[in-house]
């Protein structure tokens, strides 16, 4: 299971993702949306959205240093590791608090709203938000537990998540990973396999004509 895990699952996640996401493009287009509710309730929304998209951007940063920089690299700018760790933290524990905390807001929204909304929520919608859920929350947890710096991910899950993109997976690396990052590295393959399938896709798009098109106007009831 472990050779399964780490070193299958990662390709089958990758498949689907980027195979789900042509086939979805090029045989359903105009399915291609997020299916805004901002109609339904306008003023959560407001505050919610920004909060859980800045969030996300900052993790995606975060992860995008981490995870893909090896640390030879960072240690030839003259970073140390205890450097590292707390620049890691200082934009680490924000950015879990605006995503975990911009994310409950928009599921109490979408679940513990108006009727209108829990009517145009789906199936899919609730096992995207459960995902999700489990997702940030693993990470949150992992970003906490690790404030005192007793595990360091870019010998391990780093260096592996990189032979994975090289096509040599090294599954060994993962093997003393704690807990919470292998069920952390579990739930972003989910992510990855519901994706095509889900509002996601929208991230995909190129959203820049949105600043320059005009307003689209509703009436009030």
């Amino acid at each position: 299971m472990h050779e399964f895990f780490y070193g299958v699952l990662p390709y089958i996640a990758l498949t689907i993702f980027i195979g789900g996401t042509i086939v979805r493009y090029t045989v359903s287009e105009r399915n291609w949306t997020t299916k805004s509710s901002e109609f339904l309730d306008k003023k959560s929304l407001k505050w919610a959205n920004p909060i859980f998209h800045l969030g996300l951007l900052m993790a995606f940063g975060g992860h995008f240093i981490g995870i893909l920089v090896p640390k030879f690299v960072t240690e030839a700018a003259g970073t140390d590791e205890a450097t590292y760790h707390m620049i890691a933290l200082a934009g680490g524990i924000p950015a879990a608090a605006l995503f975990l905390g911009g994310f409950l807001w928009l599921m109490k929204r979408r679940f513990f709203g108006s009727a209108r909304m829990q009517v145009n929520t789906s199936s899919t919608d609730k096992l995207l938000y459960l995902l999700l859920l489990l997702t940030i929350v693993s990470g949150t947890a992992g970003t906490l537990m690790n404030i005192s710096a007793g595990f360091d991910y870019r010998e391990s899950i780093s260096p592996w998540f990189r032979s994975v993109l090289m096509l040599s997976p090294d599954v060994s690396l993962m093997k003393d990973v704690p807990a919470v990052f292998q069920f952390h590295m579990f739930m972003w393959m989910m992510v990855a396999i519901v994706f095509p399938f889900s509002r996601l896709v929208h991230c995909l798009s190129l959203p820049f004509e949105y600043l320059m098109r005009s307003n689209i106007v509703y009436r009030r009831k």
